[in-house]
């Protein structure tokens, strides 16, 4: 059996093609989509917070983003937070996807965004590269590619 690296688990994780990754990485790489899709929202959505206030960001920051790019209002994104939506349904039921959400580039978790070849892969990607722009201080503008 053929050992895999951890870049080429990198990429299994985030929907990449790989050159010829053996069964049992194709294996982790549904088992852990699986399980990145169906987490709640809510779950990782405090830890967003969390992120952007110790950096000196704010809820209402954070929310902005996730407003912007996904099309949500306030009062629906609070209900997908009280039905603890799972991210897949999150993404599937976003009223309107930015257009300008593809102009996001750079890398999270090792892989380029932009590389990512299964959308609700890149789509959770694009708002946690979001997160960390905000946590390194980029301007809000900078941020929504306005």
């Amino acid at each position: 059996m053929v050992e895999s690296t951890g870049f080429e688990n990198r990429q299994a994780r985030n929907g990449l093609e790989g050159s010829n990754p053996s069964l049992s990485a194709v294996s982790r790489n549904i088992m852990e989509k699986d399980r990145i899709y169906k987490m709640s929202f809510a779950r990782v959505y405090p830890l967003y917070i969390k992120k952007a206030e110790r950096k000196g960001r704010t809820k209402k920051e954070v929310d902005e983003i996730i407003l912007w790019l996904t099309g949500y209002d306030q009062k629906r994104l609070q209900a997908q937070l009280k039905k603890q939506t799972d991210f897949e349904t999150f993404f599937a039921e976003a009223p309107l996807l930015n257009p300008s959400r593809t102009l996001i580039t750079g890398v999270v978790c090792g892989v380029r965004v932009e590389d990512i070849k299964e959308l609700t892969m890149r789509e959770i990607r694009y708002l946690d590269k979001l997160i960390d722009e905000l946590a390194k201080g980029k301007s809000m503008e900078k941020i929504l590619r306005s």
